[in-house]
């Protein structure tokens, strides 16, 4: 089948792939998918979570790049919020999975995606001293995990670390959404990217998904998304 002329191929006479790539967003560490992983790992898929936090889209392009370079088999490559602008500009993965995230095209940026849309996120953001940015504790929890319980929220935010400026402004190089299949969940409960942002960037997309979720559901309902993403693997299609 093709999508906006994107041939997408199952592979034939070769094994589906077992590896997953979870990129996180801004203020977040790969802790925060603990959830996710602890339920594929024991199944046998190989999961991989980057640190970003490198000082610029670029760097953390390249630092998942790397990742992907490494491994024999092109992988499901997972990008959240900010992770998707990452995600974006990465070469050779086997599927893309953009989860609540941004979708550039040619010259777009996050921070130009998100100014064309309202989002409380920054009531919670804080300047400190250093020109890092904060967030809030005590609205982090409410803004992006009120779906989860509240033990788990609070480890949550427990987890959020300081964000070095200017990530969110870089533009991609490369549009991997253009010649590789991929998956856009939309989180319609999302406080933090608008649902209907996210509705438009996902057109851009092979395949679109709607969850009645907040903008983490990783951390609330991780079984819900380890089921898409074993969905997804077994499917085994490659890039054009």
């Amino acid at each position: 089948m093709t999508h906006r002329g994107v041939p997408v191929r199952s592979r034939e006479g070769t094994h589906p792939t077992r590896t997953v790539v979870l990129v996180h967003g801004l203020y977040h560490r790969p802790e925060h998918f603990d959830g996710v992983t602890d339920i594929l790992r024991p199944g046998g898929v190989e999961v991989l979570v980057p640190e970003l936090h490198r000082g610029s889209l670029a760097a953390d392009t390249a630092a998942v790049q790397a990742v992907v370079d490494a491994l024999p088999e092109p992988p499901l490559l997972l990008g959240h919020s900010y992770g998707g602008s990452v995600i974006t500009g990465v070469r050779g993965a086997g599927r893309l999975v953009y989860l609540a995230a941004f979708v550039p095209d040619v010259g777009e940026s996050a921070a130009a995606l998100s100014r064309a849309s309202p989002s409380r996120l920054q009531e919670a953001v804080r300047a400190e001293p250093d020109g890092s940015t904060t967030l809030r504790p005590d609205l982090a929890a409410d803004l992006l995990y009120q779906d989860s319980p509240a033990s788990l929220a609070a480890r949550a935010v427990g987890l959020l670390r300081a964000q070095a400026p200017g990530c969110g402004r870089g533009v991609p190089l490369h549009h991997s959404w253009k010649d590789t299949a991929s998956t856009y969940v939309v989180c319609g409960r999302d406080r933090v990217l608008d649902p209907e942002l996210q509705r438009r960037m996902a057109s851009r997309c092979t395949d679109v998904r709607e969850w009645p979720a907040d903008h983490s559901p990783f951390v609330g309902e991780p079984g819900l998304l380890a089921e898409l993403l074993r969905e997804l693997l077994a499917v085994g299609v490659l890039r054009a």
